[in-house]
């Protein structure tokens, strides 16, 4: 791979994307990111606006790319995480060239959860799989701010509800950036080695950190949600404890800013 050949961030906008970015530059690589929206100009960094689910702007974003790190996603859209792969990697095999390497972000868990979004994720991955485009699979567990999101979804006034017997391994955003970008300058590796955060923490233990943090008391309730995506959570497939290879913690994520 040449080293100024730009690499293109797809999803670069996103609370992944723009670490992977700022990764990208500070390693002294060109960037190119395609969104669907013209963004804030950044040294180092080229906008290409354009659309996956469309087709849009992607044969431009990929001219001259050598490497794509696709962590483009819409959550509440899992269908679309499909449709944009497929694009993705149809325009990626047809540039003319060698085809790109694509480095995709997964998640810990997404072949044993029968969630929506969790198919789809697998989905792309069997798409990587088929294909005969170079590429690379990193999996990882939850990050940190999701985590602590989640619970803020889970609170309804004084009260949150909590999923029983579940626990988690929030990771660091900036740490599982740093990997991907490894990745890009380590070459197709297919599926390698998931990626977790430094504990595995009971439900209990976020919600115990959280409150150190913020001083703020939960009134929690347990309840044992229904159905074979939380029976999956509630077995344990989506932390990785055999591939802690985070550092920084969730308390240290969440602890008060000394700054100001």
């Amino acid at each position: 791979m040449t080293d100024d050949a730009p690499v293109l961030v797809t999803g670069g906008t996103g609370m992944l994307g723009r670490e992977v970015v700022a990764e990208l530059v500070r390693r002294g690589r060109a960037v190119r990111v395609l969104s669907r929206r013209p963004g804030p100009s950044v040294p180092g960094v080229e906008r290409v606006v354009g659309d996956l689910t469309t087709g849009e702007g992607v044969d431009d974003a990929l001219a001259g790319v050598t490497c794509v790190i696709h962590c483009a996603s819409e959550p509440a859209k899992p269908a679309h995480d499909v449709t944009a792969a497929a694009r993705l990697l149809l325009a990626a095999r047809s540039t003319g060239g060698a085809a790109p390497h694509v480095v995709y972000i997964s998640i810990v868990g997404v072949d044993r959860i029968p969630y929506s979004y969790y198919r789809a994720k697998h989905q792309v991955e069997e798409l990587l799989e088929a294909g005969d485009v170079p590429w690379t699979v990193l999996r990882t567990t939850q990050f940190h701010p999701f985590v602590a999101l989640l619970l803020d979804r889970l609170t309804l006034g004084p009260v949150t509800v909590l999923p029983s017997g579940t626990s988690l391994q929030p990771v660091d955003v900036g740490e599982v950036a740093a990997r991907l970008v490894d990745l890009v300058e380590a070459g197709p590796s297919g599926r390698v080695e998931d990626m977790g955060g430094p504990q595995v923490l009971t439900v209990d233990e976020v919600v115990e950190t959280l409150e150190r943090a913020t001083g703020r008391r939960r009134r929690t309730v347990y309840v044992r949600l229904p159905g074979k995506a939380f029976a999956a959570f509630r077995a344990g497939h989506q932390p990785t404890p055999g591939h802690a290879t985070g550092r920084r913690t969730f308390a240290e994520a969440v602890a008060p800013s000394s700054d100001g």
